[in-house]
């Protein structure tokens, strides 16, 4: 009799050993999960005098901090319907203007950005204790900007944007993207340029308010918030946690 795990007498083939199911979670837990937050707080003397100056300062502390894509954030659109949709996408540009991300204007994200072009979006440091959360009107960025942006990207990122022409549509299988990518390959060879695609660019998030949450001891979280005025100032407001 073959030791178990090990190769079965009668065949000589080789019997796998098993692979431990992964337990199941039970949702009963979820109450029971919950960390206290006390790194530090947050308070009006602390923020920067410009939004853009304060995210810039966080996201150089999430770095520090060795964080995993510090520039991810979570971006949420609607459609014309109102339905909500979310995902994550890179930060990959900001200034007074508002926060840059690129994307292909034929998804999901960049349909319901043409036709509802409004949004939000969230840096969620966990690790951190930290979140920023901006809200407001979107615009695209100029050709000159994709372009510039683009030409940055490896070469392999730029050729997935052509493979992936019709992002969020449904595909038969992977195959059809590998092939896609070898005969795009063979089109842009190594060492020449890849252009811009038509339907590829980059959109700018203008916010409206831009706030900072810093988690705190019993749940009495610090939010302070940028609020775009009327005449195109700030004012910055504590919100009640």
């Amino acid at each position: 009799m073959a030791e178990a795990g090990g190769p079965t007498q009668q065949t000589g083939a080789m019997t796998p050993t098993p692979v431990p199911a992964t337990p199941s979670f039970d949702p009963a837990r979820l109450a029971e999960m919950r960390r206290s937050y006390a790194r530090v707080g947050l308070t009006e003397d602390d923020l920067a005098e410009h939004w853009w100056t304060q995210l810039g300062r966080w996201l150089a502390d999430a770095q520090v901090a060795g964080l995993p894509e510090p520039n991810a954030m979570v971006l949420a659109t609607a459609a014309v319907d109102g339905q909500p949709s979310a995902r994550t996408v890179l930060l990959k540009g900001y200034d007074e203007r508002g926060i840059v991300c690129y994307t292909n204007h034929t998804s999901r994200k960049g349909r319901e950005l043409t036709a509802n072009p409004k949004a939000s979006c969230v840096f969620p440091w966990h690790a951190l204790e930290r979140q920023v959360c901006v809200v407001g009107a979107v615009t695209r960025v100029s050709r000159e900007e994709s372009v510039a942006y683009f030409s940055s990207r490896p070469r392999g990122s730029q050729l997935g944007a052509w493979a992936s022409e019709r992002q969020s549509a449904v595909i038969s299988s992977r195959a059809v993207l590998e092939e896609r990518m070898a005969v795009l390959a063979e089109r842009y060879p190594e060492g020449g340029a890849v252009p811009l695609p038509d339907y590829w660019g980059g959109v700018r998030l203008e916010p409206v308010t831009v706030e900072f949450w810093q988690g705190r001891e019993n749940r009495l979280h610090d939010r302070l918030r940028f609020r775009r005025t009327p005449p195109g100032a700030w004012v910055v407001e504590r919100l009640s946690p």
